[in-house]
């Protein structure tokens, strides 16, 4: 190991090695060694922590100018080195290098959005019943915000999280994944430029159960902001409450993408291959749930199994792939336990579901695709973040939403249909908090707000103006103007 090359944390405005150091390898060229990354302890946790209390105090008092040109800075340069930055983000998380250019894109967009937030931040007022009383309704920031975001979407979804966490005036403490930790310090390495008070934005780099765990726990937290597990965000959600943290969790889902007799079979069978199998299945808002209405059934699914047949499974920065590999080794072992499972369970694999060799050895597997399952098999309630799908047959429109609906999760679900009034039906009675007609589960916008229910969300929504309502508290304040000479 090299110091030189050593990536470090960033804590306190100061960039620090830790007490450990993992290697970051790239899942399409296991050969490639993307980076040495430190390991903060939780000495250095609780450093970040006081400073970001400290630097909070400061930022709140920073004029709405001052925050709006460091938010454009930030999200300028990320949209202007996309495709240098979407390079290394496809090489240590395995998307395709279009997807891995297009989500630094939308990362600095998150943050131009939220530059241009922070000038409409605007109060309400109204009058007391009482007379001579006014009433002045505000948002204030929420204090010191733990980030803690996921491999899948590296940039984008911890973008998400900390442009609105700065526009509202707050200060972060951030937690990335260790299975793709240079994006996060490319990101950091662009916020640390901006003009900000010492410790308003911290990188700390280490496990979940040493470093995410302690977070958690901390009492200096005023609020956590996490994406992954249902499992891990129960975990979470126990710890908070000893300290009454304020909560925003994306966990779980299971999509579904209904495909009505009326269909035009053709798009269907291309927002099914897109939304289950794009990004290799690694996508909260993937569609590994296909109800399909019995006429069509056969025809949609010999047009997937050629769809998904002919899509190309590569090196993530090799020209032409669709799909690259899995992040990991114990994901791949994951996705092919669960190919197992839909077999023993009586589903029918119609093709794919294989580990692959490439030029390069990388976690590679073929797109699976399943038909003969029901929704009560446990490869259709639980969420399998692999690029699998299982085909539903049902009879009706009536059976198709009640089996979109039969599941503990509720993040996206979408239907296939050219009747007006079953799209509108389905989009007021999907119990899920995004809706998509015509369109693939996955691929949702940045100004309007995201999440769902159930088990896939738990809080304020992200995104869009509904962000607020997680990274500000609200004060009231009743002002007595007297009575007139």
């Amino acid at each position: 190991m090299s110091e030189i090359n050593l990536k470090k944390n960033f804590i306190a405005g100061e960039w620090l090695a830790g007490e450990t150091v993992i290697e970051n390898l790239n899942p399409s060229d296991l050969s490639d060694l993307v980076g040495e990354f430190s390991q903060a302890n939780t000495s250095q946790l609780n450093d970040a922590l006081d400073a970001a209390k400290l630097a909070q105090k400061a930022w709140a008092q920073v004029g709405l100018e001052k925050r709006y040109s460091v938010l454009m800075a930030i999200g300028t340069e990320l949209i202007e080195r996309s495709k240098e930055l979407g390079e290394l983000l496809s090489r240590e998380e395995g998307k395709p290098l279009a997807e891995g250019v297009g989500e630094v894109y939308r990362s600095g967009q998150f943050f131009t959005y939220y530059a241009a937030e922070v000038l409409r931040q605007i109060g309400e007022n109204a009058d007391s019943v009482r007379d001579g009383i006014e009433i002045d309704v505000r948002r204030e920031p929420l204090g010191v915000v733990a980030v803690i975001s996921p491999w899948n979407f590296p940039t984008a979804t911890a973008s998400w999280k900390i442009a609105p966490a700065l526009a509202y005036g707050n200060a972060v403490v951030w937690k990335p994944a260790n299975a793709t930790p240079a994006s996060a310090v490319a990101l950091t390495e662009i916020i640390a430029k901006q003009d900000l008070p010492k410790g308003l934005f911290n990188l700390v780099m280490g496990s979940g159960g040493s470093i995410g765990q302690a977070l958690v726990e901390s009492p200096k937290v005023n609020g956590i902001s996490f994406t992954g597990s249902v499992p891990v965000g129960r975990g979470i959600a126990r710890a908070a409450i000893e300290n009454f943290t304020k909560i925003q969790m994306e966990m779980g889902s299971k999509n579904a993408l209904a495909v009505m007799d009326d269909a035009d079979v053709d798009l269907a069978v291309t927002l099914a291959a897109g939304g289950a199998f794009g990004g290799s299945g690694q996508k909260c808002t993937a569609s590994s749930r296909l109800i399909v209405h019995s006429k069509v059934h056969d025809e949609f699914v010999e047009k997937l199994k050629v769809a998904t047949e002919a899509l190309k499974v590569d090196h993530a920065l090799k020209e032409g792939t669709q799909l690259g590999p899995v992040v990991s080794d114990s994901q791949l072992q994951s996705n092919l336990k669960y190919v197992d499972l839909a077999k023993s369970e009586g589903c029918q694999l119609i093709c794919g579901g294989e580990r692959v060799e490439r030029d390069t050895e990388g976690y590679y597997m073929t797109p699976a695709l399943f038909t003969g399952s029901t929704n009560q098999m446990q490869v259709n309630r639980e969420e399998l973040f692999a690029p699998m799908a299982c085909v539903i047959k049902v009879d009706g429109y009536e059976e198709a939403l009640a089996t979109v609906n039969d599941t503990n999760f509720g993040l996206t679900s979408g239907i296939v249909t050219t009747s007006l009034a079953r799209a509108n039906h389905f989009r007021r009675n999907a119990q899920t908090g995004c809706v998509m007609v015509n369109l693939p589960t996955a691929g949702t916008d940045y100004h309007v707000p995201f999440g769902g229910r159930g088990d896939s969300s738990y809080g304020p929504r992200e995104q869009g103006r509904g962000a607020a309502e997680f990274y500000t508290i609200v004060k009231t304040a009743y002002i007595s103007s007297g009575q007139p000479e």
